[in-house]
């Protein structure tokens, strides 16, 4: 992964690699790792190989993040059931496989560990939530970090982060006079320049 290359990465994506950056991560954009899975064939064992993709992989000395990025910007928001993999719908849990299915987590965890020379307990899967369903009450918001904090993914629990973690350190770094060629550094810039933030 290369320092100050220029990621092609959605709108709240490139916030998240802000935050990441924040902490001293060198972060890539979206690096997929195949999952050899059984199919449903009853008849004999068959085997698929399936493509999995993280959408963000932060990397330092210490630790390797491997981030998960749902916006869900104008849409009902990130759904607690959807990400425990519970939902009735299954294309709703399919959305968050890479948490809420072991036999995609764990090998996608190990491969890109191995892959970058970390051992799987300086891995940390970490979930980006732009919006949340039912914000208002917080249920889903709830549900989803109970039980991301009760799942053990190489070195622990299932960070869980959304924007009240990611904007406050993309409107800091806003504020510094050198230019950065990020989408979401410039959108702060050029809203801040026309009055249009907060306290402006």
């Amino acid at each position: 992964m290369e320092s100050g290359k220029v990621l092609h990465v959605e709108a709240f994506e490139s916030f998240v690699a802000l935050a990441l950056e924040a902490e001293d991560f060198v972060v890539s954009e979206a690096v997929k790792y195949p999952v050899k899975l059984q199919t449903k064939r009853v008849s004999h064992p068959e085997y698929q190989t399936h493509w999995y993709e993280v959408d963000l992989v932060g990397a330092r000395a210490d630790r390797l993040v491997l981030a998960s990025v749902k916006s869900f910007f104008g849409s009902a928001g990130v759904r607690g059931d959807e990400v425990k993999g519970n939902s009735k719908k299954a294309s709703g849990n399919a959305k968050f496989q890479l948490l809420n299915r072991p036999e995609v987590r764990d090998p996608v965890l190990a491969g890109l560990a191995s892959r970058f020379g970390y051992s799987t307990n300086q891995v940390e899967l970490r979930l980006y939530v732009g919006s949340w369903a039912n914000s208002q009450s917080g249920a889903d918001e709830k549900l989803a970090r109970e039980w991301c904090a009760e799942q053990q993914v190489g070195s622990g629990p299932i960070q869980v982060f959304d924007l009240n973690d990611v904007v406050p350190v993309a409107l800091q770094l806003a504020k510094s006079k050198t230019y950065r060629n990020n989408p979401a550094l410039v959108a702060i810039k050029v809203l801040g320049a026309a009055g249009a933030l907060a306290g402006n």
